[in-house]
């Protein structure tokens, strides 16, 4: 199956280079399980990289196309987003407004302070705040209300619009994401037999999935969700690849039984530890220095080994490395201690 008008959509490229394949072999031989695999796009090479780098090409080809120099999106308070937002406005010339969710109750100066919001800081964007922390419609509603005062004073804002309903555009960056992994692997003579991936907004784990799929891969993908419950996230990853094949002009690749979330290590809650992903944190830092964060990569390490601890031997498990290492630093006190 074809990809449609992808090599026609807007687009501002920061990730020439394909991120590395690396085999996790100290990892693998303490959790005793099949060879876990990692894809890198934690060393995408922009302020300190991470998934969103794929993502926000597409955004900002689409805003550049349509004469913009002023960008605003909105996110949790250690958002990845918001942070390589502030990235690739930077990089560009343009004004940066990040708006910052209250999505997990804390204090703590490290938390509101450190990591992702230093480095948006240092970039030199403006800071807002929204006092909810789950309400998609009002956050992207807020935003609107931001770029009209914008507007107002001369400025031609593109606004970054995360709820559903919006055209999935982000996404797209995850099509060339599987293809990468398919060239890799080919050029390895290597089978893949499971990927995690961590399943939030969706345009990581939708994007990829119909990559594979459009692409003729049929390797199955677990989404470990990081924000809501794997009843909601089924449909919502569903809607997301119908949406991709509107946005392309092609027929939908994804049959719904790929479709699979899993919400085992979900719990207490968005950007909140439990042991398992603990484990997965330090177990990767001290077998491969590897570093992963508790909001998204925790999560989807812990699947990863948890599909690597009951696979059968000689198998093959990847892990989709998201990124996420400034949010390492506002963890601080609950990860050491």
């Amino acid at each position: 199956m074809g990809l449609g008008r992808l090599a026609e959509m807007p687009r501002v490229r920061f990730s020439e280079a394909a991120t590395p394949l690396e085999r996790l072999d100290h990892l693998s031989r303490v959790n005793t399980g099949a060879t876990v695999w990692a894809k890198r796009d934690d060393l995408q090479a922009l302020a300190m990289g991470g998934n969103k780098v794929r993502q926000l090409e597409y955004y900002f080809g689409a805003a550049r196309a349509e004469g913009a120099d002023t960008i605003l999106i909105t996110g949790a308070v250690q958002s990845n987003f918001c942070r390589l937002t502030a990235a690739f406005a930077a990089k560009l010339g343009w004004e940066c407004h990040i708006q910052l969710e209250e999505r997990v109750a804390s204090n703590d100066p490290l938390y509101r302070e450190s990591g992702n919001v230093l480095l948006e800081r240092l970039m030199g964007a403006h800071l807002h705040f929204y006092p909810h922390g789950e309400d998609e419609a009002g956050a992207d509603a807020n935003l609107d209300v931001l770029a009209d005062d914008l507007r107002a004073k001369g400025r031609r804002p593109y606004v970054i619009h995360l709820a559903p309903g919006h055209p999935p555009l982000g996404a797209l960056g995850y099509i060339h994401c599987a293809q990468e992994l398919l060239d890799q692997i080919a050029a390895e003579g290597l089978r893949i037999d499971h990927i995690a991936v961590a399943s939030g907004s969706g345009a990581t784990h939708g994007g990829f999935l119909f990559g594979l799929r459009a692409l003729g891969s049929e390797i199955p993908v677990t989404g470990y969700c990081v924000r809501r419950a794997a009843s909601i996230q089924k449909p919502r990853i569903e809607t997301r690849c119908a949406e991709i094949a509107k946005l392309l002009g092609v027929e939908n690749p994804v049959p719904a039984e790929h479709v699979v979330t899993n919400d085992r290590f979900f719990g207490p809650g968005y950007g909140k530890l439990n042991l398992p992903v603990e484990r997965a944190i330090h177990l990767a830092a001290r077998t491969e220095a590897m570093l992963l964060d508790p909001v998204y990569t925790g999560k989807s390490m812990a699947g990863a080994l948890n599909l690597a601890g009951t696979a059968r031997e000689g198998e093959n498990v990847l892990f989709l490395h998201t990124g996420g290492t400034p949010g390492v630093f506002a963890y601080a006190g609950l990860l050491v201690g």
